[in-house]
């Protein structure tokens, strides 16, 4: 997602809003007029998911004030096949490609393996905007952080669970508010959990790829 070019007016306020769109030409064009009906603007915009014939895409807008934020959803649902799926006001935009590149960096720093667990679960955290994260290996919990974490009893549940299924435990998909990633040479698992915020597919590769540099940099570290 693009960060903004320029400066921000002070009030601004940094919205997230996900759309269901029709996979068809013209359709991102009539949003994003229906977000400049508004006064809002459009500084990012992240695919997060793509079928045959619908996209779930994450826009990055700007509005003027929170009260404009039920008409930008009434605007936008005014597009032919569009539908808001959530809407959510941050403090800042992410951006998830510099943002994975800064954590991919950051747990390749770490010099104990106590310590990349530590940091990875709050880098997850963080990055994906989680209630909690955790990280299960062999009947322990390792690392978790998050006041709204699960017990332990209940993590280990969620990881055996995940386990039954395939495609769940390679972390291909999964519950809405469950994204999930094997560190293989470890034989453990890492836990994102959210509420009202479903886990898409990008994000899903995102986390994969992140558990993969977690796996190695824990591989080095124990050499």
């Amino acid at each position: 997602m693009d960060a903004p070019a320029g400066p921000e007016p002070a009030d601004a306020v940094h919205v997230l809003v996900r759309v269901w769109l029709p996979d068809r030409p013209g359709a991102l064009g009539l949003v994003a007029s229906r977000v400049g009906a508004v006064g809002g603007d459009i500084v990012g915009i992240d695919v997060l998911e793509r079928g045959a014939e619908v996209a779930v895409d994450e826009f990055a807008v700007e509005l003027g004030s929170l009260e404009l934020v039920d008409l930008l959803i009434r605007e936008i649902e005014e597009v032919d096949g569009a539908s808001v799926e959530e809407v959510r006001v941050v403090g800042s935009f992410p951006d998830p490609r510099l943002d994975a590149l800064d954590a991919a960096a950051a747990l390749c720093e770490a010099t104990s393996v106590a310590a990349l667990h530590e940091l990875l679960v709050r880098l997850l955290r963080g990055e994906f905007l989680a209630a909690w994260s955790a990280l299960v290996q062999a009947g322990r919990v390792a690392a978790v952080d998050g006041a709204e974490s699960p017990a332990d009893e209940l993590l280990h549940a969620l990881t055996a669970g995940t386990a039954a299924s395939p495609l769940v435990a390679d972390g291909t998909t999964g519950p809405d508010d469950l994204a999930v990633a094997p560190l293989v040479e470890h034989a453990a698992t890492l836990l994102v959990g959210r509420d009202g915020h479903p886990f898409r597919r990008r994000e899903r590769a995102q986390l994969r790829a992140l558990a993969r540099v977690a796996d190695r940099a824990w591989t080095l570290l124990d050499r």
